[in-house]
Order: C-alpha cells, then structure tokens, then sequence
C-alpha cells in the first residue's frame, strides 16, 4: 500500500511537469531560455523556506541546512539539474519538436544502465515496462522518419543529465530533510545561471510579462513536484520513478488538448496507451515484489 501511495505522488509531480511545459512555452515568448530558468528557480528556493522552517518548529530539526551530506546532495543534485535544463534549452532550439521530444525521454533507458553500473541493479519486469515506456513515447513524439540534427546532441545530453539527477535523488534524498534538499538544489541551479543571465539581458517588462508562467513552474514545478519527487524516491527505486515519470509527456499532451485546444491522433493515442499500460505493469510487479520480501521476512 505504501508503494501505490508513493507511486501516485510521482503521478502526482509529472502532472505539475506536464503542465509546466505548457507554461514554459508560452514563458518562451517573453524570456530567453536562461533568465527564465533562473527567476523560476529562484521563486521555488524562496517557496521553499517557509515550508522547511516551519516543518523545523512543529517536528524538529531533522537535516541543518549546511550538513556535510546536505550540501553535498544539493550541489550534486542542483548541477544535474542545471546542466538537464540548459541543454534541453539550447538543444531545443535546432532539433526537429518530435525527434526533440523523444531523445530527451532517452533518459528512460538510460536510469536502469546507470543503476547496473552503479551495481544496483533493476529487477527483470522493470525492464519490460521501460522497453514498453520507449516504444510508447517514440509513437507519441516522432511523426515519420528519425532524424537527428546538430541540437540532438544537446538533447542527447539533456537525456544523460536527468537520468543522473534521477538516480542522484534516489541516493541522497533517504539521508537528509528533502524540503531542505529541494531547496539547496534549486539555488545551486539559481547560482549557475548567473552568468547566462546576464549575457541575455533581460528586460523588466519582458519579466513582467512572463509572471504567470514563472510563478506556475517556479511555485508548483519546483516547489512542489521536485520535492514530491524527492520524498517518493525515498520509497520507490530510480528505474520505478523513471518508468512514471515518462508520463510527463502524456500530460503535456492532456493539457495541451485543455488549454491550447490540441487534439491527438490515432498513433499518439497509442503512445499514450501504451505508456500507461508500462507504469501498471511496472507498480504490479514492483508490488509483487515488495509482497513477497514482506512474506520471506515476516517467517523469520
């Protein structure tokens, strides 16, 4: 039971995801890639202080803010994620959207590779629910042939950088206060985008302008759904989280049929039907397996 209720929070945080790339779209209009991922990474660190103080005061201090362990996970965490968003935003900006969409879902395999290498290796019925999760986003992002262009290696390097802040959640996020965590993260991303900003320029109007998607993705996807994502992965394993996450992507299309009146044809309907038979085939077996440890254990 504890399995389901840390996999539906993971469901949870890739519908924020979803409906953050909405919001980043439309945030593209007004600001350059850089300055918007800095404001909006800003906004989720500043979200996050009130909410780890007072968890501070009503249950204790759990993780100090500047705890070996703390700092380590944020920087490592944080430099991922700042190196995931800037290559998907320069990668973005050459590569074909549907050839874009689905190098970038390439970090779905790319978590159990790197879980076996880090010798934590994912049990086999994973492996059919991410080999299911790739054919369904390929169906849902590429319309025709597969070609590759320069911004593909950016994406390529997006895909590679999520997967390790993926896995580098999975390690950090069981040891240390994940508000704390999630915080630390955010302004390590805020830091590192200092520089880009600046070169960009940004106007104040432009800003202005660009509110509501900030306060969207910098308030619910920073604030809330990494965070979701940190205290799931205390639960529930990288390959598990990943398999889930790939539906980021279903609900970007779900809010793109919402709110920029979008509709989906016969083959991305597959996609998507395909991909949530992959994340109940996944937390079927995952909870198989977790039933038959609880079993082995409860007769010793």
């Amino acid at each position: 039971m504890r399995q389901t209720k840390y996999t539906l929070l993971l469901v949870l945080a890739t519908i924020i995801w979803g409906g953050a790339l909405v919001a980043q779209s439309e945030g593209a209009k007004s600001l350059p890639p850089f300055s918007f991922n800095l404001i909006r990474f800003s906004v989720g660190a500043v979200s996050m202080v009130p909410a780890f103080i007072y968890m501070d005061v009503k249950e204790g201090v759990l993780t100090h803010f500047f705890d070996k362990t703390m700092v380590r996970g944020g920087i490592v965490c944080g430099g991922f994620l700042f190196a995931a968003s800037s290559f998907q935003q320069i990668g973005m900006a050459t590569a074909r959207a549907g050839t874009a969409g689905f190098v970038t879902s390439l970090y779905i395999v790319m978590v159990p590779i790197f879980s076996i290498l880090l010798k934590k290796k994912p049990q086999k019925s994973l492996w059919v629910a991410v080999l299911m999760s790739s054919i369904g986003m390929y169906l849902l992002c590429v319309d025709g042939g597969l070609e590759f262009e320069t911004g593909d290696l950016w994406l390529l390097g997006c895909a590679v950088f999520y997967a390790m802040h993926i896995i580098a959640v999975g390690h950090f996020a069981p040891k240390v206060d994940v508000l704390k965590l999630s915080c630390f993260q955010f302004l390590v991303c805020a830091v590192l985008g200092i520089v880009p900003m600046l070169l960009e320029k940004p106007a104040l109007d432009a800003v202005w302008a660009c509110r509501y998607p900030i306060a969207y993705t910098g308030l619910l996807s920073c604030g809330v759904a990494y965070t979701i994502q940190m205290e799931a992965q205390k639960r529930v394993n990288a390959t598990l989280a990943t398999v889930v996450m790939s539906l980021e992507s279903v609900f970007t299309l779900m809010f793109g049929m919402i709110i920029l009146h979008e509709r989906l044809n016969l083959r991305e309907t597959v996609g998507c039907i395909i991909m949530l038979a992959a994340v109940f085939i996944a937390e079927f077996f995952n909870k198989k397996r977790a039933k038959k440890a609880s079993k082995e254990i409860s007769q010793y």
